[in-house]
């Protein structure tokens, strides 16, 4: 995860920069391509120069959008992950009392998904993207019988073993570059 916080805090260094730049050069377009120079000295800028730096400009500013649509994509992912973990949680909590032998087990996944949940928040808060305030905890199923906690416990791990997968690829993808 640290790796994922170095590269998302450069891109929004240079998505910031970026955006930055494109502010001080969005007038560029409303100057006349022959330079009108105040100074009789100076000589005029030659055409040629101005259309490139303007072409420069388009580039920077084409490159301003693919990085915000990354930004934007990435903060989507890690909400999305947060809030993915976040339901685990509850998941997991409801299977308390499963059994004494799965006990140990199911209080590691607990802390794990937690934990994870917690890298994941702070991820998004050093971007500066995290929402307002974490999500609430829904309403957690209640397993009324020995039965119900063991297809529980079969059907949670289950969705919380392919959660993680997909989570998996997602952080790669996010990290790759």
């Amino acid at each position: 995860m640290a790796q994922l916080s170095a590269q998302s805090r450069t891109k929004l260094m240079a998505l910031q920069l970026l955006l930055w730049h494109s502010t001080l050069w969005s007038g560029q377009e409303a100057i006349p391509l022959v330079s009108v120079s105040p100074l009789p000295s100076s000589p005029p800028l030659p055409r040629t120069f101005l259309l490139k730096s303007l072409e420069q400009v388009r580039k920077i500013q084409a490159r301003n959008l693919v990085l915000l649509e990354q930004l934007v994509s990435e903060t989507k992912c890690l909400s999305q992950l947060h809030k993915g973990l976040f339901l685990h949680q509850g998941l997991l909590q409801a299977l308390a009392g499963i059994s004494p032998e799965l006990a140990p087990t199911l209080d590691m996944l607990q802390l794990d998904a937690a934990n994870f949940a917690t890298t994941i928040w702070q991820q998004m808060e050093s971007l500066g993207v995290a929402p307002a305030a974490q999500p609430t905890q829904s309403t957690r199923p209640t397993f009324t019988s020995a039965f119900q906690r063991r297809a529980g416990g079969v059907l949670t791990t289950w969705y919380l073993q392919s959660f993680l997968e997909v989570a998996h690829s997602a952080l790669q993808h996010l990290t790759s570059p």
